[in-house]
């Protein structure tokens, strides 16, 4: 990879960094040098970015995602390209790129100003800000990819309810709106009872306590229930999905908020047919990212991506990791950077 020439990037500009100092992190706004931005094809002035459980990781010391330091988070990113040395890539173009490296060993979204890979770059779609493709984000597109998934193996409105798990966060409560637009009975499972009017709103007709989802159980498996689910959790959770699924259904996994452990037993596979659909969206192909992110502006657009999302600055940005890491994740935190 090259960096572009002439470049854009001022020589210093604004960035929310996190650095490691003797067993801790140091983080906040500092001004970073242009010299220390790593190499790509694209510069990228940032307007907007979004808050991830994976950026809060990032920012701390027990962590286990940050791979540099110091380092910009922020695995999402969207604004207009300033330089480029890509023919497929020109100035002026409004784009958007997570994923891959940004925000884990290479900068990422919380700065004013970004360098990356030409092969990591996503057109923005017709139809959607910049605003709006952060209020999607990464979570959304993983919401997206756990439906079109569950829709490949054959999913359809009229095979009964469908489940989504972790429904008050970010890739949960966008898997709502989303099946409910495409005219599914979607419950929801959430541990937060003042979710619920919120939740309604997307399109939730129905729910289930954590308590119920996370509760162990004598039975490998339990009364069919579900025609397919989307799991944003993890932990307890995914083997409560797997002994309630119905015969041949599938769940889309993306989550481990609850931990990563998977405690199961093999009956509801081998006696009822049903799939674990494991979903990568850091690593998705760019050609199939990009594919995904034309329906996420068409058939896959969740609705209200103006009403459910919070917005933060670099300034108040600390507060809102904290609180994504405490579990008091509601809906969609973005971040204005230009």
């Amino acid at each position: 990879m090259t960096r572009p020439a002439p470049s854009q990037v001022p020589e210093r500009f604004r960035a929310f960094v996190a650095e490691r100092a003797g067993e801790g992190v140091e983080r906040g706004v500092r001004d970073f040098r242009a010299s220390d931005l790593l190499d790509g094809e694209v510069e990228v002035r940032v307007l907007w970015s979004s808050v991830n459980y994976k950026d809060a990781l990032a920012s701390i010391p027990t962590g286990k995602v940050a791979r540099i330091s110091p380092l910009i988070p922020g695995i999402d990113m969207a604004g207009e390209v300033t330089a480029s040395t890509d023919a497929s890539v020109r100035p002026g173009d409004q784009v958007l790129a997570h994923g891959y490296e940004l925000g884990v060993s290479h900068h990422g979204g919380f700065a004013e100003f970004a360098r990356v890979p030409a092969d990591w770059v996503v057109p923005l779609p017709e139809g959607l800000s910049a605003r709006e493709a952060m209020a999607i984000g990464t979570a959304g597109f993983t919401a997206g990819l756990s439906v079109a998934a569950l829709e490949d193996r054959g999913l359809t409105p009229d095979a009964g309810p469908v489940l989504v798990t972790g429904a008050s966060g970010g890739v949960g409560g966008t898997a709502v709106a989303i099946l409910a637009d495409r005219g599914y009975e979607v419950w929801a499972a959430t541990g937060k009872d003042d979710e619920h009017a919120r939740l309604r709103a997307l399109g939730a007709t129905g729910f289930i306590s954590r308590a119920e989802c996370t509760a162990e159980s004598p039975k490998p498996l339990e009364s069919e229930r579900w025609a397919g689910a989307v799991d944003a959790v993890g932990g307890a959770t995914l083997p409560y999905v797997l002994r309630t699924l119905r015969r041949g259904a599938a769940v889309a996994a993306s989550g481990n908020a609850g931990g990563p452990t998977l405690a199961t037993t093999v009956l509801p596979f081998i006696l009822r047919g049903v799939a674990l659909l494991g979903m990568d969206s850091a690593y998705q192909p760019i050609a199939e990212r990009r594919r995904l992110w034309d329906r996420l502006a068409t058939d896959l657009r969740p609705r209200a991506l103006a009403e459910w999302v919070t917005e933060v600055t670099l300034d108040t940005l600390e507060p809102a990791l904290d609180a994504i890491l405490a579990g008091e994740a509601r809906g969609r935190w973005i971040v204005r950077i230009g």
